[in-house]
């Protein structure tokens, strides 16, 4: 009986931080380790190696550190409660969201907002990339390096738009090039 009431205080915990935490995984660490702390699970030695640990993991930091710390707390069955309450929140915020959106989607005005975001859109990730080059070409100007680099971003240009190639392959092929010149 104590290990179900266990797992629903884990449940219960993690989807409190996840209704109310706003901001992502970063945003989140105060409100898990007060969490944490205030019932005992871990000490702050241990927090700072699960956020450690969580940072390194592929994926949300925030959802990686509800999984480490169910896992520590109770095993398999706290990191399914502790995970199943950080998430939760957010797929029915989504799926709540997704449903009005079905809804409304061939609404003349809903179609139109969208056609005006789509170049938007488009703009933000073009001034992203093209904030990104500056900075690294302004940093290292023009060296054999940059050169190199040129070279490597017109190659994955060239290998996504004009031969179809899968990003994860580009990036695969990118960072073996780089191990092979600069390493």
């Amino acid at each position: 009986m104590e290990s179900v009431t266990m797992l629903i205080t884990l449940f219960w915990t993690f989807l409190k931080i996840g209704i109310l935490s706003f901001g992502g995984g970063f945003a989140m660490i105060p409100a898990i380790q007060h969490e944490v702390e205030l019932q005992g699970w871990l000490t702050p030695e241990q927090f700072s190696e699960a956020v450690a640990i969580s940072g390194m993991a592929p994926g949300p930091l925030a959802t990686n550190c509800a999984i480490y710390i169910g896992k520590m707390t109770m095993g398999l069955p706290g990191a399914a409660a502790a995970v199943l309450g950080m998430v939760l929140p957010s797929v029915v915020l989504i799926a709540a969201v997704a449903r009005f959106f079905y809804a409304v989607r061939t609404h003349r005005t809903v179609k139109t907002v969208f056609y005006g975001l789509r170049p938007v859109v488009a703009a933000l990730v073009v001034v992203a990339a093209l904030r990104f080059g500056f900075t690294y070409f302004r940093a290292e100007w023009w060296t054999w390096k940059t050169g190199v680099s040129a070279a490597i971003f017109l190659l994955a240009l060239l290998g996504l738009t004009r031969y179809r190639m899968h990003p994860l392959s580009v990036i695969l092929l990118s960072a073996l090039v780089g191990v092979a010149i600069y390493g």
